[in-house]
């Protein structure tokens, strides 16, 4: 079986900053406390329990009196450097600079929206990090949309301000924005600003093309990953045979029967080392293998 890990999987920038930044803070066996889970992935956030990394949560913060407070990539509301400061708490900060600059623009959208009673509008999935990170720049109200079904709550009479968060598709956002023109009674009134990360975004021709040329494909990531959920889709929709798991263990003898050729590709917050062991896996369990990192 020929057994192939593809070079442009695994970390963005913005998670290989972040995981820098904690192991150096992380040095000398101290104690540093994550607000949130520092990547979403499960086996590599244990690897950094390991060192030291402790995860929490906004409630916990009131404790911490005094600790070093770990912001990640994903970046928080201002609210959250405000109580950090009043508590006496070092922050850490390794917001990815790609989100921050983000988070500027969506100050700058509802800045432009409110003179013309205006509204802002996100591509994203609710209740996430970096969403909850960009609706907390400004008091102002600001409309998260994860699909089409979500149209019916934006006012369509009024104007728009369309951004994503950073992870997104970029047909989703294209084919949500062109909707957004077609409905509004003022289509002039919809401004379209696509902050999608093409580091992210640019993965998804690769990862049609790479899935492609394999009998099957494992894609390795966390159960939390939003970016997984997408990416993982682009390889389905490019090969059926694509099998979706979180670590090694979860692979499964009975998924490489009449396969000769396996892929294996991930998110951005999978690291290297995880789909090299899942390659060691699926190679274990075939006689004859050749694992080729592309």
């Amino acid at each position: 079986m020929y057994i192939e890990i593809d070079d442009k999987s695994g970390f963005c920038f913005g998670v290989v900053r972040a995981i820098t930044e904690a192991e150096r803070a992380l040095g000398g066996d101290a104690t540093v406390y994550s607000l949130g889970d520092i990547v979403h992935n499960r086996i590599e956030v244990q690897r950094l329990e390991r060192l030291g990394l402790r995860t929490v949560t906004h409630a916990d913060m009131p404790r911490l009196a005094g600790c070093r407070l770990f912001i990640r990539a994903h970046g928080e509301p201002p609210t959250t450097y405000t109580a950090a400061r009043e508590l006496g708490i070092e922050v850490i900060d390794a917001t990815c600079p790609v989100v921050a600059r983000l988070q500027r623009r969506v100050i700058q959208a509802h800045e432009r929206m409110r003179p013309t009673g205006g509204q802002v509008v996100i591509l994203g999935k609710r209740g996430h990090a970096e969403v909850e990170g960009l609706t907390g720049q400004v008091p102002d109200p600001t409309i998260v949309i994860e699909g089409a079904e979500d149209l019916p709550l934006i006012d369509f009479s009024r104007p728009i301000y369309f951004l994503s968060q950073t992870t997104q598709s970029i047909a989703l956002f294209e084919e949500l924005g062109a909707e957004m023109r077609r409905r509004a009674a003022d289509p002039d009134g919809v401004c379209i600003d696509d902050t999608i990360c093409r580091q992210v975004s640019n993965r998804e021709q690769h990862l049609t093309e790479f899935s492609k040329r394999f009998d099957a494909v494992i894609f390795v990531c966390g159960r939390k990953s939003s970016n997984g959920k997408v990416l993982s889709e682009v390889c389905r929709r490019a090969n059926a045979r694509t099998y979706v798991v979180e670590e090694a263990a979860e692979i499964e003898p009975g998924w490489f029967e009449g396969v000769g050729s396996v892929g294996i590709c991930g998110a951005t917050s999978t690291p290297k080392w995880l789909m090299q062991e899942v390659a060691d896996r699926i190679g274990d369990l075939n006689s004859q293998f050749i694992i080729h990192n592309s």
